[in-house]
């Protein structure tokens, strides 16, 4: 795919919901809306905040698996990054993505230890656009 990165990455800023999926203890997929992502390095390394007590950090502690989709519903084009998931609970990680007034969602702030960082690594992905589809590598 010609441009991939600008592209997807366009796409990925500004988009207002997020999907990711995990997969289960019985090896099904499981699909979750997320807010957008707070970090993203090209298209390679995509970070979100999520809940440690989350069954999704469960999920992903027992098997990385992982894929996010992002949608652009105007122009009927979207994105499935497939990779792995990481749950980072440094300190570091989840200074680097806090914002101020996420102590709506974790009250003890950036400390907070029901707070993380997800960090996906994108390999390969799906893109759709104008009625066809086209598989891509991430470098």
């Amino acid at each position: 795919m010609r441009d991939a990165e600008k592209t997807i990455g366009s796409m990925i800023d500004k988009t207002t919901v997020s999907i990711i999926g995990s997969v289960d203890e019985e090896g099904f997929p499981n699909a979750k809306a997320m807010l957008p992502p707070r970090k993203r390095e090209g298209i390679k390394h995509v970070f979100f905040t999520t809940n440690t007590s989350s069954m999704r950090v469960k999920q992903y502690s027992k098997n990385p698996k992982a894929c996010i989709y992002f949608f652009d519903k105007r122009f009927f084009r979207g994105v499935m990054l497939k990779g792995t998931m990481e749950v980072l609970k440094d300190t570091k990680s989840k200074k680097m993505i806090w914002r101020n007034g996420d102590e709506m969602y974790y009250s003890k702030g950036v400390t907070d230890p029901d707070y993380c960082v997800l960090k996906f690594t994108a390999q390969n992905g799906r893109y759709y656009s104008n009625f066809k589809s086209e598989n891509f590598e991430v470098e």
